[in-house]
């Protein structure tokens, strides 16, 4: 039941669902250099969880109501673009705010928004639909070999989130005022990375 090809392709598929929640971890510690280590690993554990729930989720689907999945599927691209271009024009437009204040030499600029618990769930949401689509994939795995696959890929999630979000800060740090941009820039780029790509599957 578990054998060397089913921990290699669960840990694949990890690594490649985990590929947006790494850009967003980056524009996340680009947007908060001063990001806490206890906020890292809550902020990772975040997309690691929203990574393993969905894959099962869609396995579900698949073994009760594939006929009505098959119909939402569609709508998955269009959501993720809408998240993630709603949370990164935000980010976008404050960090160009932050960024005409400080060069015009203003005194009292806009304290620049932490990433609240909101817009991380929102994220977390949004990087993790498309892989709601893995059901299909895991489909012939039965129930436990369906939850172990998730939480290898919840594991993978967490270790390449966590490295997104350091290296993101400490980019963030080296930016000073241009890192929200960045980020918001990235957070944009993937939602239409995802758009755009599900027309090529």
């Amino acid at each position: 039941m578990f054998d060397f090809t089913f921990f290699f392709n669960s840990i694949l598929i990890g690594i490649g669902l985990a590929m947006d929640a790494f850009s967003v971890s980056l524009a996340n510690g680009l947007n908060e250099p001063d990001m806490s280590g206890k906020k890292t690993l809550g902020v990772a554990g975040i997309f690691s969880v929203f990574q393993g729930i969905m894959p099962l989720i869609g396995w579900f689907c698949v073994h009760s109501i594939a006929t009505l999945f098959s119909a939402f599927e569609r709508f998955i691209p269009w959501i993720a673009l809408g998240l993630l271009g709603y949370i990164g024009g935000k980010m976008l437009y404050e960090g160009i705010q932050e960024y005409k204040c400080k060069s015009g030499g203003g005194t009292e600029c806009p304290v620049p928004q932490k990433l609240g618990v909101t817009a991380l769930l929102v994220q977390g949401v949004a990087t993790s639909i498309d892989a709601l689509s893995v059901g299909f994939t895991i489909s012939e795995y039965n129930a436990i070999q369906a939850v172990v696959c998730a939480l290898l890929i919840a594991l993978v999630t967490f270790g390449i989130c966590f490295a997104g979000i350091i290296l993101g800060r400490k980019f963030g740090t080296a930016l000073s005022g241009k890192s929200a941009i960045f980020g918001g820039s990235i957070l944009i780029f993937i939602g239409l990375e995802i758009f755009i790509t599900s027309f090529f599957k």
